[in-house]
């Protein structure tokens, strides 16, 4: 007589594969936390060393229905062991929360990618709201994807029901906690740093904080021990030059760039705004720096916000206003005055959608126009443009500079992309950053309040009260050199020449733009502002496969570098692309004569780089 013996039960083996780049996109409701899942997944990945690129990607509508099209909320990340420059092209993890989240998404999703969805989500309610007429989840539509269906709602539920004292209302909005821990496991991430941020955000709440914490850890040990994932992966550090890092937004990188410039210049800061999306981050990461004299003021509007940045200028701070295009619209007369003034005032325009209120909350690059000719009469100002979230420190540093050297307004053009979007910013050592040497007149004999410095053009800089410096400025047409009011047409003529002389001969103080691949060739890719991750990728890949392709990215946009028409007249196809219909296109073939190629996208997205690659392969 034999014994039946039943097997040991074996421990679930699961694999480990090492990838190079992976790219995710969470999306949900806006009150679904997909803003700070990715955040967080964000901040853990450049803990581990990887390369990071984000693309968080707002509802534009404030409050639309739960469950709709318009509601929907999306963060995208890309993290790798290698040098990226954009949040990627095709997310190949697409987690997503409810039906309009995976209708809204998953056309950008490459081909075989991953979807990790929400089961508990799909009621007939939300399929209705997301229009669609049969469940996705069991017509077949979803084939060729991998699909990880998780009831993430219910597992959340029953993780925290009877282990926290909190309503149901309060344990659902744990669960993007839970669909974190699931990725932790799924990406081989650690989860001590969102552990210690729970600790830290949710300490005056200790049930709140004890939630998030058991969903975390739950979603990552579902994920270990299901049958549901049978491999997990890991991306190596990346392989950057040594220093203190810190992952960095645009806002964040621009607050803090205007601080340093402070700080060199040795001039208090005040920034005068109103909030607006999406520059009000800029407000409040200002706000929090008081300690090195900074001054800010939440004003009643847009108007109140210029003219008090002009006041503080006046008065020899830093003056500084922040806001985007429809705020810049109602700023442009105050700004008119600040050029007639020649005052060093620093203008931040976070572009967004437009025209009128726009797309508050999607990105656009319309407003180069609006930077360099959108005021009455002649009036010349300077204009640059960061190109990546860790460049708008240096370029707020560089926009200080300028205007103390000329005495001029500076246009400061950042975009929603780069004020959102975050990257490794390696922290620069403090006898690195630039000097800014702000000079003011104290001598009362030889003062004359427009005469003017032989090289560049600026009039002497008076502070008002110095004794025997008073003097007069202001909107009306002045004398040249005395500054008494002067309607003769030949001293017009003449003082609207000295001013746009005045910024021509920036040209002279800023960098020579620099091409990337040959000086010659058959196609050059030109851009500026956010679109240099995409373009410079694309023409990477273009050079990779032996194509005569190079590239240049303009950071200073009026006045152009000195050596931009010999740069252009060294290609036969320039291709110029942006986020409007052409803007910088029509200035350089107005300057250079040259049959610029523009390459417009206007839909509130950056662009991707195989957009470009395609554009230029038409040229080659």
């Amino acid at each position: 007589m034999s014994t039946l013996i039943e097997p040991p039960i074996q421990q679930l083996e699961k694999n480990l594969e090492e990838l190079e780049t992976v790219t995710i996109r969470f999306a949900g409701d806006s009150g679904d936390g997909m803003q700070l899942t990715g955040t967080q997944f964000t901040n853990t990945s450049a803990v581990a060393g990887n390369d990071i690129s984000t693309l968080p990607d707002f509802p534009a509508e404030i409050r639309a229905p739960a469950g709709s099209l318009p509601g929907v909320s999306g963060f995208q990340l890309n993290f790798s062991s290698q040098d990226i420059k954009t949040p990627g092209d095709q997310p190949s993890v697409l987690v997503a929360m409810n039906p309009a989240a995976l209708k809204v998404n998953l056309a950008d999703l490459e081909d075989g990618g991953t979807i990790i969805i929400n089961t508990d989500g799909f009621t007939k309610e939300n399929l209705k709201y997301a229009n669609y007429a049969t469940n996705p989840l069991d017509d077949g539509s979803l084939a060729g994807y991998r699909v990880h269906k998780l009831p993430v709602t219910t597992l959340n539920m029953n993780a925290l029901k009877g282990n926290v004292e909190l309503s149901r209302k309060e344990i659902d909005r744990c669960k993007n906690f839970f669909a974190l821990g699931v990725l932790y496991w799924l990406y081989d991430r650690s989860l001590e740093g969102t552990l210690s941020w729970i600790t830290t955000k949710f300490g005056k709440t200790p049930e709140l904080a004890k939630a998030n914490e058991i969903a975390l850890r739950t979603g990552y040990n579902f994920a270990d021990t299901t049958e549901v994932f049978t491999t997990h992966y890991t991306i190596k550090k990346a392989k950057i030059a040594p220093g203190k890092y810190r992952k960095i937004t645009g806002n964040e990188a621009t607050a803090i760039g205007f601080v340093a410039a402070s700080q060199i210049a040795g001039l208090p800061l005040f920034y005068g705004s109103y909030p607006i999306t999406p520059a009000s981050d800029i407000l409040h990461e200002l706000a929090r720096h008081k300690s090195f004299g900074v001054k800010t003021f939440q004003a009643e509007d847009e108007i109140a916000a210029v003219c008090s940045a002009i006041g503080a200028s006046f008065a020899g701070q830093i003056g500084l206003t922040g806001t985007s295009g429809p705020g810049v619209a109602l700023k442009q007369e105050a700004i008119g005055l600040a050029v007639m003034t020649e005052l060093p005032l620093v203008i931040i325009n976070v572009q967004r959608g437009g025209p009128s209120t726009g797309l508050p909350t999607k990105t656009e690059q319309a407003d180069l126009f609006q930077a360099v000719w959108g005021r009455n009469g002649e009036c010349p100002a300077i204009v640059i443009a960061p190109s990546t979230p860790a460049d708008c420190f240096d370029m707020a540093i560089e926009a200080v500079r300028l205007a103390f050297k000329y005495m001029s307004p500076v246009f400061y053009l950042s975009d929603g992309y780069l004020a959102n979007g975050a990257e490794p910013w390696a922290i620069p050592a403090i006898d690195e950053l630039p000097k800014i040497d702000v000079k003011f007149t104290t001598d009362p004999e030889s003062f004359m309040p427009y005469s003017r410095d032989e090289a560049t053009l600026a009039r002497p800089y008076a502070i008002p009260g110095t004794p025997g410096l008073e003097h007069r400025i202001g909107g009306i047409e002045k004398q040249h050199i005395t500054g008494n009011v002067n309607y003769d047409p030949e001293n017009h003529h003449l003082m609207v020449k000295l001013r746009q002389e005045k910024i021509d001969r920036v040209a002279n103080d800023i960098p020579l733009v620099e091409i990337f691949g040959e000086k010659t060739g058959k196609v050059l890719v030109l851009g500026w502002g956010s679109t240099y991750g995409s373009i410079s990728t694309a023409v990477e890949k273009l050079q990779s496969e032996g194509k005569s392709v190079s590239s240049a990215h303009l950071r200073h946009l009026n006045p152009f570098p000195k050596n931009l028409g010999e740069v252009l007249a060294g290609f036969e196809t320039v291709i110029i692309p942006e986020m409007n219909l052409g803007q910088l296109a029509t200035m350089v073939r107005a300057k250079y004569l040259v049959d610029a190629v523009p390459f417009s996208k206007v839909k509130g997205r950056p662009f991707q780089i195989r957009e470009i690659v395609r554009k230029v392969e038409e040229y080659l």
